[in-house]
C-alpha cells in the first residue's frame, strides 16, 4: 500500500544517506547477502521516486567506502556487478525524472566496466539540473579531507598562496564535489551510531537520525518518518534557541 505523502513546512534542501543493514536483512530472512545487497537497490529506487517530488534536490547515497575492501572477494565482486546493473536498470528512471548522476571518491581502483559505465551515466544525465543523485564509491572521508589538504599544500610550494591565508573555502573548494551543497540531513539505518567515515567534513552542522529499519526495509513511509523528526528540530548552528534568548 503506498504511503500518503505528508505536507511538511520544512524540507531539506540535501539529504545524505548510510545505508546499513542488507547483510542483516539477508540473514533474518534466510537469503545471501548480495541478495541482501540486491533488495537494498529497490529502496534507493523508492526514496529517489518519493524525495525528488517532495522539493529535495540532492540525494547522497554510500554505496561503497574505502573500507569495504575488506569484506569477501565474492562479496565485493558480486557488489561491483550489482552496482553496473542497478545503473542499467535506473538510467531510463534518472531521464524521466531528470535526475543528474554525481559520483564522489577514489574511482580509479573500481572495475573498468562500472567506471565506464559511470562515466558515461554521468555525461548523458549532466545537462539536468533540477535533481541530483550522488554516489559515494569507494569512498572515504578521511582520504578526501587528505587529498584536499595535499592540493593546498601544493599550492604553498608552488608560492601560490601563503599559508596564513588558507581559509575553510580553500578546503571545501578542494573536495571531490565543491559544488554540491552541504546535506541538512543525514539518515543512517539499522541502528548503528557511528558515522562511518563519512561526509565528515560536510556535516558539521547536519541533523542526523538513526532507525532501526534495515536499509532494504527503508521505504517511502520511513523516509516521511525522518522528515517529519527533521521538522522537529531547531537548527542552531551553535547558537541557541529564540525562546532560550528572550527569556535570558
Amino acid at each position: 500500500m503506498k504511503a500518503k505523502s505528508p505536507a511538511f513546512e520544512i524540507i531539506p534542501r540535501h539529504i545524505a544517506l548510510i545505508m546499513d543493514g542488507n547483510g542483516r536483512w539477508a540473514k533474518i530472512n534466510g537469503k545471501s547477502r548480495i541478495d541482501g545487497h540486491r533488495e537494498g537497490t529497490q529502496s534507493v529506487r523508492s526514496i529517489l521516486k518519493t524525495a525528488f517530488p517532495l522539493g529535495i534536490e540532492v540525494i547522497t547515497i554510500y554505496a561503497f567506502s574505502t573500507e569495504n575492501w575488506k569484506r569477501p572477494a565474492n562479496e565485493i565482486q558480486g557488489l561491483m556487478k550489482l552496482m553496473t546493473e542497478s545503473l542499467n536498470s535506473y538510467e531510463k528512471d534518472l531521464h524521466d525524472n531528470k535526475i543528474r548522476l554525481r559520483v564522489m571518491g577514489e574511482l580509479g581502483k573500481l572495475p573498468k566496466s562500472l567506471r565506464t559505465k559511470l562515466e558515461k551515466t554521468m555525461n548523458n544525465t549532466k545537462t539536468y539540473s533540477k535533481h541530483t543523485l550522488v554516489i559515494a564509491l569507494n569512498y572515504g572521508a578521511r582520504t578526501e579531507i587528505t587529498n584536499a589538504t595535499r592540493k593546498i599544500a601544493q599550492l604553498v610550494a608552488e608560492n601560490k598562496l601563503k599559508p596564513k591565508e588558507i581559509t575553510e573555502k580553500h578546503i571545501c573548494n578542494n573536495l571531490y564535489l565543491p559544488d554540491i551543497p552541504d546535506p541538512e540531513l543525514m539518515i543512517r539505518t539499522s541502528g548503528e551510531l557511528r558515522l562511518s567515515n563519512f561526509l565528515l567534513w560536510q556535516i558539521s552542522y547536519t541533523e542526523i537520525i538513526i532507525t532501526d529499519k534495515l536499509w532494504p526495509e527503508f521505504r517511502e513511509q520511513e523516509l516521511y518518518n525522518a522528515l517529519e523528526q527533521y521538522n522537529k528540530r531547531q537548527r542552531r548552528f551553535g547558537g541557541i534557541e529564540d525562546k532560550e534568548f528572550n527569556d535570558g
